[in-house]
């Protein structure tokens, strides 16, 4: 069974004094709740898992007797709580850190993990209640050396279908693997860690987004134009907002222009980039071979492929983003303090010239300029290397 490297470094945490709540947080269906029972079997001593991921979200009462179960187990030695989907719980935060602080002022041998899908909502309860009390763990999409290791896939196979673990052994029924990232990711994504967890008024505008977002990833669209696209989209804030919070579910992006300026930036047009390839895939009519056929369709898919390993591997001190100044565009630009790395995908049938790249090099002269794909790195290469080996 493959072990994530995300494993690697929860072990060590849970092997060292308890300081701190760890935090599990990453899309649906990528393995965070394995990764938990593969540390719970590390773990020395006792430990509980529970799940809040129900049909009706439990409320705080669930989370106490929980813990109050693991609190019992502490007794003869000590214990690891794994506390699943948590963010389902209404006020979770705020029931956490009052057992939490009882714990470590009573010093229970107590270790907990938290584990969540809505990164919105993780991020708004840690950041309000426990802050100082937590390490998180960030537990992203699955890569190319990835699902190269444990399914022995190509880089076309993941180009096209992307990398979530349980829909691998699929993917020679197309008609089954669709099904399966349609019913077991996207709908319950929607349905279950967005619509139930914000306050949506519009939630059939909101698929709509999503549905229009795979559409036109890697492609540059205004809130306007969106706007013309989709019925009843109501103003621009809504969309905007509405594309955080599919953000936030790590299923589709926004990526801001590059200005040097973050009003300016935000202010424009966004780039859409779906997170996971097979969001892409599983939502239009081509199938895999087909596809690789298709210049237009497998230069949109590679670019999206670039751009969410990108998104998904960045550290956090490293922020992407798009450029765009008339007819000239680069498709992703990195910055990481005062260094810029500035990115063209090309799939080997989009022939154009390096035009953008050589207009952003004259507005921004400090940048590192890399092309990825035909006549530059390796599309390979570049999907298995930290993008700051490139600045």
């Amino acid at each position: 069974m493959h072990q994530r490297p995300q494993l690697a470094i929860l072990n060590t945490r849970l092997q060292q004094p308890r300081r701190f709540l760890q935090v599990l947080a990453g899309p649906r269906q990528v393995g965070k709740t394995t990764l938990a029972r593969q540390a719970i079997g590390a773990f020395l001593g006792r430990s509980h898992y529970a799940s809040a991921d129900l049909p009706a979200p439990p409320d705080v009462l669930w989370i106490e007797q929980q813990w109050r179960v693991a609190r019992l187990l502490a007794q003869q030695q000590p214990t690891l709580l794994v506390l699943d989907e948590v963010q389902k719980v209404p006020r979770w935060s705020e029931v956490v850190k009052m057992l939490w602080d009882e714990d470590s002022f009573s010093q229970t041998p107590l270790q907990v993990v938290l584990l969540g899908s809505a990164q919105f909502l993780m991020q708004q309860g840690l950041g309000e209640s426990l802050a100082g009390r937590f390490e998180l763990i960030r537990v992203p999409h699955w890569s190319l050396a990835e699902m190269q290791t444990e399914f022995g896939w190509d880089l076309p196979r993941f180009v096209y279908f992307g990398g979530y673990p349980g829909a691998a052994i699929l993917v020679e029924d197309e008609f089954r693997w669709r099904s399966y990232v349609l019913d077991s990711i996207i709908e319950p994504t929607l349905s279950r860690d967005v619509l139930q967890l914000a306050r949506i008024d519009k939630p059939a505008l909101l698929r709509r987004l999503f549905v229009l977002g795979c559409q036109y990833s890697g492609q540059i669209l205004s809130y306007q134009k969106m706007m013309g696209q989709l019925q009843d989209a109501g103003n621009t804030t809504t969309l905007a907002h509405y594309l955080n919070l599919l953000n936030g579910a790590w299923m589709l992006a926004g990526l801001d222009k590059f200005a040097g300026d973050a009003a300016r930036s935000r202010a424009a047009s966004p780039k859409l980039l779906v997170l996971n390839n097979a969001l892409f895939s599983a939502q239009q009519p081509m199938g895999f071979v087909a596809a690789q056929q298709d210049g237009e369709l497998w230069g949109r898919l590679v670019e999206s492929a670039v751009g969410g390993y990108l998104y998904n591997s960045l550290p956090p001190n490293l922020t992407l983003s798009y450029w765009r100044e008339g007819n000239a565009e680069v498709d992703f630009v990195v910055r990481q303090g005062d260094k810029v790395l500035a990115i063209e995908v090309k799939s080997g049938r989009n022939k154009g010239t390096l035009a953008g790249l050589d207009a952003f090099a004259k507005q921004f002269p400090q940048v590192t300029k890399r092309v990825v794909g035909t006549g530059g790195i390796p599309l390979e290469v570049f999907l298995a290397t930290p993008v700051v080996e490139w600045f």
